[in-house]
């Protein structure tokens, strides 16, 4: 399973955030831009210090990214429908207490809601 390519520049980050769709989920919020261009699925993850620390921060982001991992393979599964998004995942304070089970079922959740899947 390959991670989906990693949105890395604040001006990525902003641009989603201005021009997508947003759904909160009680495990996190997601933020979705379809870009122009047709490319692969990039993906930003980030954590408020109001979360917590440096290590409570950085134990969420990978909570999200394993979440994340799988969400895109199984889209990648059914046909690659995430293809030409920029997704920003961003975590909440039960981000890292949530059952993962649940964390998937939010991420999948979210992703319907913002339009960008459709089951």
């Amino acid at each position: 399973m390959t991670a989906p390519a990693r949105l890395k520049r604040r001006a990525e980050f902003l641009h989603a955030a201005a021009s997508g769709r947003k759904a909160a989920m009680p495990g996190l919020v997601l933020q979705a831009h379809q870009r122009d261009e047709n490319g692969p699925l990039r993906v930003g993850f980030t954590v408020t210090k109001k979360v917590g620390n440096a290590v409570v921060r950085n134990r969420t982001k990978r909570r999200l990214r394993a979440a994340a991992a799988i969400v895109a393979a199984e889209a990648l599964r059914e046909g690659g429908v995430l293809d030409g998004h920029d997704l920003v995942l961003i975590g909440r304070d039960g981000t890292r207490s949530r059952d993962f089970r649940a964390l998937l079922d939010d991420l999948r959740r979210a992703l319907r809601k913002t339009g960008v899947t459709s089951r």
